[in-house]
């Protein structure tokens, strides 16, 4: 007999695709879980960032209209001298706008409100159109008539005060005549949030209005519409022209290309939010997975054990289910994508008042192949193990056992092919995050929760082990299922543990924010901020107050505006800066100078100067800003200031209480520094004891006695702040719900996995004279048990996290919320009695004896 070669007597890859499809013609039974829990994570990620895309395409395309110009220039407290108006003038048409806070009144002073002042020029808008009811020209909406002037205000500004069109209001020394509602404003979300409805007018009403005074906080824009066909790199020679040519303007530049950072920033950190939380709901789908493929392969032991019987390697039995594994996989990311690239089109209908997402849409098949990605290496990461564990069973195993289900872990191989997968997976997601930092706690916490659920599962399941023996049947039933071989407690435990866990973080998170909002902040905050008083009117102005409410409290302090533009004389475009502490160095900073160490400060590094100082210019920084940007006692700062750059040594450090809402600065300069520069005072009154009706008082005779000042009533801006809270809060427990979906789908996968196992439990149970409402009863307690201690350990770790965000991070006083306990545990109790009940009454009615005969 001629010896037979390996090479043709060996199965190969093409005769493991031809079975894999093969085995395939029966269907996709028992990979639903499988392909809801792959298509629901892919979906989420593809979709925001698809949509992330689509409105930083927006804001490119529509990048004109958005900043108003092709490139704008941006001075605080001073308007440009002649040799600079001179530069800008030479680049193009130039439409010159100001932006300030300030209080309009009734005429009467009745009532008074706070507004977001805009002053335009007859040039204005350079592009888009200023879209008001009725349309009237830039003449007829804001041109002095007998003495008054024209305004264009928001809806809310009239609901507010309960005015009509054609009605007259008070700003600052003038009147206006409001003449239309604006109903688009098209370089709106370049001005960056506003707390107050718009008030516009055009720069003679300001400049009748008295408001711009030495010092007043206002902001000076110079928006030029550059010649067509000027290309990037045309306006980034223009910036940097500006910038060697006025090295000292102190001006913040922006390009139409750059319209609108605020935004794009959040959209790109809600966007990473999104995608983390896509991706935490693939992981935890991954666990369906896994569950699905085990049952799956346990399905088949049959077929695996003949494979082997006929000698097929165990690489055959492998690919055999590897490739059907894989093709279910793209079935369900091929649905993922199809949802994802559905959903720019979506936001862009519901988004398109509000954000500038690109027109009808779009589609954006990089954040699909991303997604498609993450989706393909999580089934592979999940699924390598069972495969693994299959191909390592002997055939006669296969044969005597019900199913894998009391075999350890596969060989090291296949447990390091899985560790690297995972490992791939959480790379890419923190190399390509807006913040690595926040990713990389975020996929740390999540693989602590892996381990620290794993760990309460084998507590749950000792614990049943070593419970007492009672006298109730069903209750040692159920204590037996928890803990036997092949138990739902681990797969139930980790399914619903980490969506419940991380509800349980944002309700708690947002009830304390809400507590703060509502309750304590106000407590403690002061009734009022006044801003804009000249140094001329401090003595009487704080008499004013003094009388108005005798038992307030006033602190005072003066205030200007400047930007750190370097550190120990490096430009600080030229340095890494940290994301935390990056928001010290975003445009214009409050900044003041003091003789003694301010209240709600406390020194805790270096020395205060002497209250005569007179060396050189010194600086205090706060403390936990400067270790976020690297700062030392030493170090020297620049900040440009009214068009001149002062440089200050650090020093000494101090911690300020932001939580108090009273007058913080990060920088608080020795009083020589700024000698002869013209500035404004801050105030601030508190009076604990101030009724509403007393408030209102206050602030009337305010307004008329310095119709210049802005009057903040901190309780209104709370108010603002809690509402937007509100709303944020609700979408990202939206998004958050994804991952509590994607919990509830493995749930309902890992019980139906063991509904096999289940129906000889329940047999043999009946056999012996078990009845049904026995048996309904030991798993309604099982699946109780379960529940609850899944709520039990949601509740300790989504409490731990919450209590280190608050506490350590937004340095808030962290509360209990007996509510979020409740709901968690209802919530808990009937995920896992509903969905184990629903799966096992179907069990309870099999007949017995085709059972028993393959048992």
């Amino acid at each position: 007999m001629s010896e037979i070669s390996p090479a043709r007597t060996s199965p190969s890859l093409k005769l493991a695709l031809r079975f894999a499809l093969r085995e395939m013609r029966s269907g996709l039974s028992g990979f639903y879980i499988f392909l809801a829990c792959i298509a629901l994570g892919v979906a989420a990620i593809g979709g925001v960032n698809s949509v992330a895309n689509s409105v930083t395409a927006g804001i490119s395309t529509q990048g004109q209209s958005i900043l108003g110009g092709d490139i704008r220039f941006q001075l605080n407290q001073r308007e440009v001298n002649p040799d600079e108006r001179a530069f800008l003038d030479s680049k193009g048409r130039v439409a010159v706008s100001a932006n300030m806070r300030s209080m309009a009144r009734l005429g009467d002073g009745s009532d008074q409100s706070l507004v977001e002042v805009k002053a335009v020029d007859d040039a204005y808008p350079l592009y888009g159109a200023l879209e008001t009811a009725p349309a009237l020209d830039h003449g007829a909406l804001f041109a002095e008539r007998d003495g008054v002037f024209g305004a264009a205000v928001a809806q809310i500004f009239l609901d507010r005060l309960n005015l009509k069109l054609g009605d007259r209001v008070l700003l600052g020394t003038a009147t206006f005549e409001l003449r239309s509602v604006i109903t688009n404003e098209p370089d709106l979300l370049s001005d960056g949030f506003g707390f107050a409805p718009r008030f516009m007018v055009s720069l003679e009403g300001l400049g009748a209005a008295g408001l711009a005074q030495p010092g007043s906080l206002v902001d000076h824009s110079y928006k030029i519409a550059l010649p067509v066909g000027t290309t990037e790199a045309a306006i980034t020679a223009i910036r940097d022209e500006a910038q060697k040519q006025f090295p000292q303007a102190g001006w913040t530049i922006r390009s139409r290309t750059n319209a609108a950072p605020s935004l794009s920033a959040n959209i790109e950190r809600f966007s990473q939010f999104l995608t983390l939380v896509g991706l935490t709901s693939l992981i935890v789908g991954g666990v369906g997975v896994a569950n699905a493929v085990r049952s799956y392969l346990d399905g088949k032991r049959g077929v695996i054990a003949t494979f082997k019987s006929l000698g097929a390697p165990g690489w055959f039995v492998i690919a055999v289910y590897l490739i059907q594994i894989v093709i279910i996989a793209l079935v369900g990311i091929l649905i993922g994508l199809v949802v994802a690239a559905t959903i720019p089109y979506v936001a862009g209908y519901a988004l398109q008042s509000v954000l500038p997402i690109a027109s009808k849409g779009g589609f954006y098949p990089g954040a699909l192949l991303w997604a498609a990605l993450f989706g393909l290496l999580t089934t592979l990461a999940f699924a390598i193990l069972p495969l693994g564990r299959a191909r390592d069973v002997p055939a006669t195993a296969l044969f005597r056992e019900q199913g894998f289900e009391q075999r350890g872990w596969p060989k090291p191989i296949y447990v390091a092919a899985a560790i690297a997968l995972i490992a791939i997976l959480c790379l890419l997601a923190v190399v390509f995050a807006y913040d690595r930092r926040i990713a990389l706690v975020f996929i740390g916490a999540v693989a602590f929760s892996f381990v620290v659920l794993r760990a309460v599962s084998g507590l749950v399941q000792w614990l049943a082990r070593r419970a007492p023996r009672v006298r109730s049947t069903a209750l040692r039933l159920a204590f037996g299922n928890i803990h036997r071989p092949g138990a739902l407690t681990p797969s139930v435990v980790l399914s619903l543990g980490l969506g419940l866990t991380l509800l349980v973080t944002l309700a708690l998170i947002d009830g304390s924010l809400r507590q703060q909002l509502a309750g304590n902040l106000p407590e403690r905050a002061p009734n009022f901020f006044f801003v804009d008083i000249q140094s001329t009117q401090v003595e009487q102005f704080t008499s004013l107050l003094q009388n108005a409410a005798p038992n307030g409290k006033i602190v005072s302090a003066p205030m200007l505006r400047g930007r750190i533009v370097a550190f120990n004389g490096t430009d600080i475009t030229k340095l890494t800066i940290p994301p935390e502490g990056a928001w010290v160095l975003r445009g214009d900073r409050g900044i003041t100078y003091a003789k003694n160490v301010p209240e709600n400060s406390t020194l805790t590094k270096g020395m205060w100067w002497p209250a005569d100082y007179s060396g050189e210019p010194l600086v205090s920084f706060s403390a936990e800003e400067a270790a976020n940007l690297g700062l030392k006692i030493g170090d020297t700062v620049t900040v440009n200031v009214l068009g001149r750059n002062v440089t200050a040594r650090i020093a000494n450090f101090r911690q300020l209480q932001w939580e108090s809402l009273a007058i913080n600065f990060v920088m608080v300069f020795s009083p020589n520094t700024f000698t002869g520069a013209p500035h404004a005072w801050l105030a601030t009154l508190t009076d604990p004891t101030a009724s509403s009706q007393q408030e209102a008082t206050v602030m009337r005779e305010v307004t008329r006695a310095f119709p210049a000042v802005t009057t903040v009533r901190v309780k209104d801006a709370i108010t603002i702040a809690n509402e937007l809270v509100g709303q944020l809060a609700v979408a990202i427990r939206a998004a958050a719900s994804v991952a509590l979906i994607a919990s509830i789908l493995v749930l309902g996968g890992a019980l139906a996995a063991g509904n096999r196992a289940r129906v000889h439990d329940a047999v043999v149970l009946k056999t012996l004279g078990a009845t049904r409402r026995t048996l309904i009863k030991a798993f309604t307690l099982e699946y109780m048990l379960l529940g609850f201690s899944t709520a039990i350990f949601a509740l300790l770790a989504g409490g731990v996290a919450a209590w280190y965000v608050i506490v350590r991070v937004m340095t808030l006083p962290a509360s209990f919320q007996p509510e979020v306990a409740v709901m968690t545990v209802i919530v808990a109790l009937v995920l896992t009695i509903g969905f184990g009940l629903a799966g096992t009454w179907r069990i309870l009615g099999q007949k017995a004896a085709p059972i028993l005969r393959n048992l």
